[in-house]
């Protein structure tokens, strides 16, 4: 009921909006399935461990020396000689060979990340709020319905058809082992770490809160409506932004041996995610991480976004800078904590205390519906 008049209080050119929006959306997602469908995989070519790695690298498409890290020989072994010298094992060969086709991306995911990046902004912007509504309706403002299913499109689309790559989480990951020679296109790397990038900066991380697979699996798990007394204690942000950009620094120290003396070691690989849509969980600690997060997910809001994610880290910082946002207004706002009690994090709470360092925002909406002073409002940044 509350979709429908909140579809019949839109204004003229809202309604519009919407419909232009959704046509561009579509167009765009279509478009990417049509035009860039997933890069072709050399699944037909057999690998022995007859080959040396000079001649299988350039068929998976990494470097000769991201081979070598992964069939745990050390990064100066010799590229020329066969595998089968070094003891590899074909059973060994065959995993690491799958699991590196596992990671070409396919490139219709872009695509569909920005089409939900795009209807996210609009919608938060200019649709949620009908015109023709007043203070008093505030409670079909910004219907839930297209937030869930905008996260299921990403699941089940982003997520388990097209695979796990790209994402978010590898656009960070892959920047950094592109710099020590783990991938033979740094450029390529550069550039699709910067287009995650952009999109965080077009909406408050709306890459995160609504077109990240795995971000949007722990989202649905979390608003499953049980266990809400658990879910009124929240984790402490100065704790899990310490947790998380303390893992990120250590990132470069491992993977270029400062830390381990063992060049190479990327600490993400054995806390991967995102190894569940292409069901690849190639070491026991991504099969746990997987479990224990989705298990915490009916608790704790994110855990995986607030305790590992390198690019949730990376996009927190970027922050400051997005283009539109939760923005609340000092002279009507009262603190009467009714956004802070329904924020799932401590957003809300720093925004209000006009924290210099506020938590991470997912630009869920849940706030958006309940001041009653009508203090708060999704909007662009004033120049």
């Amino acid at each position: 009921m509350k979709i429908r008049d909140w579809f019949l209080l839109l204004s003229a050119k809202q309604k519009v909006i919407l419909f232009l929006t959704v046509i561009l959306s579509l167009l765009i997602i279509l478009f990417g399935f049509f035009s860039n469908q997933q890069s072709t995989k050399n699944t037909n070519v057999r690998f022995t461990t007859e080959m040396s790695i000079e001649k299988i690298a350039p068929k998976l498409g990494v470097t000769r020396k991201s081979l070598a890290r992964e069939l745990d020989l050390p990064l100066d072994v010799s590229k020329r000689k066969s595998l089968k010298f070094f003891g590899v094992t074909e059973n060994k060969l065959s995993g690491v060979t799958n699991h590196l086709l596992s990671h070409v991306d396919a490139f219709a995911k872009y695509y569909l990340f920005f089409a939900i990046v795009l209807f996210g902004f609009v919608y938060l912007n200019f649709l949620g709020r009908p015109d023709k509504a007043t203070i008093k309706q505030k409670d079909i403002w910004y219907p839930q319905l297209f937030y869930i299913l905008f996260l299921f499109i990403s699941l089940i689309f982003a997520g388990f058809l097209l695979g796990k790559s790209p994402n978010p989480m590898e656009g960070v990951v892959k920047v950094f082992k592109s710099m020590i020679g783990l991938y033979p296109d740094p450029i390529a790397k550069t550039i699709a770490f910067i287009f995650f990038i952009i999109l965080a900066i077009v909406g408050n991380k709306l890459i995160c809160g609504w077109a990240c697979p795995f971000g949007a699996l722990q989202e649905l798990i979390y608003s499953i409506p049980i266990l809400k007394k658990i879910k009124k204690h929240k984790l402490p942000f100065v704790i899990t932004n310490s947790i998380r950009g303390g893992l990120f620094i250590l990132m470069p120290l491992f993977l270029f041996g400062i830390i381990g003396g063992r060049e190479g070691f990327v600490i993400y690989h054995y806390l991967n995610p995102f190894n569940l849509f292409d069901f690849d969980f190639e070491s026991l600690s991504i099969l746990l991480t997987v479990v224990i997060v989705l298990v915490a997910a009916f608790f704790v809001y994110r855990p995986f976004c607030q305790l590992i994610c390198p690019f949730g880290f990376i996009s927190w910082i970027f922050e400051k800078i997005t283009i539109s946002k939760v923005q609340i207004d000092k002279e009507k706002c009262v603190k009467c904590g009714i956004c802070v009690k329904e924020c799932p994090l401590e957003a809300a709470k720093g925004r209000v205390n006009q924290s210099k360092f506020p938590a991470d925002c997912f630009s869920c909406g849940r706030c958006l519906n309940v001041c009653p002073y009508d203090a708060i409002k999704y909007k662009p940044l004033k120049k």
